[in-house]
């Protein structure tokens, strides 16, 4: 091999290795160890109520919200009340006929946290609402305007919230708009179910 060739090679070889190291310099938030072991502890945590809504009732979580299109039905356990990766506050639930596959878990915070308590975490948001028993809700400025039961179907009123910084996490189905986004295309299918 000629001097020049193996300058040549040795120049490209020096070029893929500059370009292997500035995207691993660059690599995002979401592709980071410590939220990988965050993500692989939340997952073990939550694998119980993957498609057995049944505990998640059993373990205390409460239908919030049915389905918000493109984004699942919420189910939330009022007795988890900080922000721990093991054990959310809300899961979010698609449905199809009698069955539920969990797809996301959701946490809430009365404003966006000073630091985000995953890496690459992104938010998004819930306007001020009054929630009823059976998962119904009436965005409501202040709690004194809470009808006593839902005007869509009669249910007893359960609480009211302030706007709310929303965190999904997409950690049972597949979201191609990001680990983060509020928002599923691919759960179009269950918007109807």
């Amino acid at each position: 091999m000629s001097r020049r060739a193996i300058l040549t090679l040795i120049a490209g070889l020096a070029l893929v290795l500059a370009v292997g190291v500035t995207a691993a310099a660059k690599r995002s938030p979401e592709q980071s160890t410590e939220l990988a072991e965050q993500l692989a502890s939340a997952r073990l945590a939550t694998a119980k109520y993957a498609t057995d809504l049944h505990q998640a009732k059993a373990d205390g979580y409460q239908i919030i919200t049915r389905m918000i299109p493109d984004m699942g039905w919420h189910f939330m356990n009022p007795s988890v009340q900080d922000f721990d990766v093991r054990r959310p506050p809300i899961l979010v639930y698609e449905r199809k006929g009698r069955a539920w596959q969990l797809a996301a878990l959701e946490w809430v915070f009365p404003k966006r946290p000073a630091a985000p308590p995953l890496p690459g975490a992104r938010y998004g948001s819930f306007p001020a609402a009054c929630h009823y028993a059976d998962g119904t809700f009436v965005p409501t400025p202040s709690e004194d305007r809470c009808p006593r039961t839902s005007p869509k179907t009669g249910a007893a009123f359960g609480f009211w919230h302030p706007d709310l910084v929303t965190m999904h996490v997409w950690l049972w189905y597949p979201n191609p708009d990001g680990l983060f986004a509020s928002y599923n295309p691919l759960v179009k299918p269950f918007n109807g179910g």
